[in-house]
């Protein structure tokens, strides 16, 4: 098993880099929340179990559905497949570490 982990000062703006059975994605976060007007505030961080959670008020929520895309030039927004789930004052999702880049928003149909 390998682990490479660190941070540098500036951000990576090439692709993913894989070959054989690795992948190496660059920047300092392969997430990014998209912070649309008037929507609930999105909260992106690691976990100690090397996993992301992606988190937003669940009150101020109402009406807004969690969207993602792989690619901010086009217009593919679609639901996450992680599971939501819910603990009364936060929604949240769990992110295993992604092969590529993945943008998240809060969306109000």
């Amino acid at each position: 098993m390998y682990s490479l982990s660190g941070t540098i000062g500036q951000h990576d703006a090439g692709l993913t880099m894989s070959g054989g059975n690795y992948s190496l994605s660059g920047g300092f976060w392969a997430l990014f929340a998209v912070q649309s007007p008037g929507a609930p505030l999105l909260k992106i961080f690691l976990t100690t179990t090397n996993t992301a959670l992606v988190s937003w008020s669940a009150a101020a929520s109402a009406g807004f559905s969690l969207q993602q895309n792989a690619d901010l030039s086009t217009t593919n927004w679609v639901a996450p497949n992680e599971t939501i789930n819910s603990d009364g004052t936060t929604k949240f999702i769990i992110v295993s570490p992604p092969s590529a880049r993945r943008f998240y928003r809060l969306k109000s149909p």
